[in-house]
């Protein structure tokens, strides 16, 4: 009798301590993964910063990772963030293709991933959350050919062509280009996203090109870049469209240096992943293509 008793008292104890452990389970906050192209442009800066505030703000335990535009570092931030085993990883990729191994990695390890602003090109993610680009591409090039109803020659800085992000801005814009008569693009060249390399690649462009009347540049950064490229050549009858409204660029349009900046809500596009992720592991159905939407900046 007393062992049936002192085997009962075990067995209370151990679910107690089963309850116990099950209810501390339940407080525990998610633990969640977030791998970036870089932190070279205000836009990701952006991002990162509205990731923190807000995983803080939902109680969730969030690591970030920066790939510095690089695929095999960006690869080995993988692999490590799949050692440490989160509940899901947010990604937003340096090249659309390689990024291909990185999900395919986290698909293998059952980490299920939702990619943002840029897309990958190969494995399996719950969502994809993201501006239309190709829209916005668009809406640059509506923004052109309403500024000269008469025509332009016009030039696009591109962005890393690898990139969906790029593909998309390009392909919108182009789009407009091809089907206004009187829009011709006179020059047309990558600069990586890149301010500097922006700046190098539309000085060249003006030396090639001095009837050049117009420019899309598929980030601010470049489009900075080639602001300070007009200044230099004392061009400053350009007209320069940009795209993400960084601060920076915003500043420009209101001061006249820039003409427009397509804005894209980074603090939007983060919570609204994040969202997506909260719902994913708490058993809801998530939409595999989920939008965020574009607004035209300009002085007015």
């Amino acid at each position: 009798m007393k062992k049936a008793k002192l085997y009962a008292a075990m067995i209370a104890a151990c679910m107690a301590a089963g309850t116990m452990s099950m209810g501390v389970m339940a407080e525990e906050a998610p633990k969640m993964a977030l791998l970036m192209a870089s932190l070279t442009t205000e836009f990701f800066v952006q991002i990162e910063a509205s990731a923190q505030e807000y995983a803080e703000e939902k109680g969730i335990e969030l690591n970030v990772y920066t790939c510095d535009n690089d695929s095999a570092k960006e690869l080995a931030n993988m692999e490590t963030i799949i050692s440490e085993a989160p509940d899901i990883i947010f990604y937003t990729p340096n090249d659309s293709d390689a990024a291909t191994v990185c999900v395919e990695a986290a698909n293998e390890a059952g980490i299920p991933v939702i990619t943002f602003d840029r897309a990958s090109n190969g494995g399996e993610v719950v969502c994809h959350v993201a501006s239309d680009n190709e829209l916005g591409g668009e809406m640059a090039g509506e923004f052109i050919r309403d500024m000269f109803p008469d025509g332009a020659k016009v030039a696009e800085l591109q962005g890393t062509l690898a990139t969906n992000v790029a593909q998309l801005r390009g392909e919108g814009f182009n789009k407009i280009i091809d089907e206004t008569d009187n829009l011709e693009l006179v020059a047309q060249q990558s600069a990586n996203f890149d301010k500097s390399e922006g700046m190098s690649v539309f000085e060249t462009m003006l030396q090639a090109h001095e009837e050049i009347q117009a420019v899309f540049a598929a980030n601010d950064e470049m489009a900075l870049g080639a602001m300070e490229a007009c200044q230099a050549a004392g061009r400053e009858d350009i007209v320069i469209v940009g795209f993400d409204a960084s601060p920076d660029a915003v500043a420009a349009v209101e001061e006249g240096t820039m003409a427009a900046t397509i804005a894209q809500l980074p603090d939007k596009i983060i919570k609204t992943a994040i969202d997506a992720g909260l719902a994913y592991l708490a058993g809801e159905e998530v939409e595999p293509e989920i939008g965020v939407e574009l607004q035209l900046v300009t002085k007015e």
